[in-house]
């Protein structure tokens, strides 16, 4: 629609592209831009987002701050190359460049897309990205046990389980373990 074409014109975006996906770079300047110039309307619609209360959930997120002196955050949307809809995202957060390492999250935003290999396509990128362009030597996962999936993802890239931290994090009422798996940059060269 020309309100998509219209939005999107009004800043450039970095990208990188895999088969299937072009992988939209989001760093704070771009999330800056966006949620000070664009409505309520656009924004979910660049954010990929289902409904006006998933976006005041993350509104809250953006005005608390993504960043600070010392942590950063660097985020993909994936976004499918033939129609550019929001399937998920990737990316960067607790993002510490002077001890070069971060942790990766990552989402895929509807159940149909689920099980697609989109994640792994944009995975491996996203990674090589980390290492080569953010100077990073360290890469963290932190996964819940059940999320079995994820564990699977992030062992076909060559992380390695260091641990459990014990009622690390609160999801649904109740707090839950996180595994910690780590990538090293020397290991991920190989």
């Amino acid at each position: 629609s020309p309100l998509i074409i219209c939005f999107f014109s009004t800043m450039e975006f970095n990208y990188l592209i895999t088969e299937r996906l072009k992988l939209r770079i989001i760093t704070p300047t771009v999330l800056q831009y966006v949620y000070h110039n664009y409505t309520d309307e656009q924004l979910i619609i660049f954010l990929g987002l289902p409904n006006a209360e998933q976006l005041a959930i993350e509104k809250s997120k953006f005005e608390k701050g993504y960043t600070t002196y010392k942590i950063d955050y660097l985020g993909f949307q994936l976004l499918d190359k033939t129609n550019l809809n929001v399937i998920g995202w990737c990316g960067f957060h607790s993002w510490y460049p002077e001890h070069q390492r971060a942790e990766i999250g990552y989402h895929i935003i509807e159940e149909t897309n689920k099980g697609k290999g989109y994640m792994s396509e944009a995975f491996g990128a996203i990674i090589n990205y980390g290492f080569q362009h953010m100077q990073l030597n360290r890469i963290e996962a932190l996964i819940g046990p059940q999320n079995i999936a994820s564990q699977q993802l992030v062992h076909k890239f060559g992380f390695v389980k260091e641990g459990v931290m014990r009622q690390h994090y609160f999801k649904n009422g109740q707090l839950e373990d996180s595994i910690i798996y780590a990538l090293l940059k020397a290991d991920y060269l190989k």
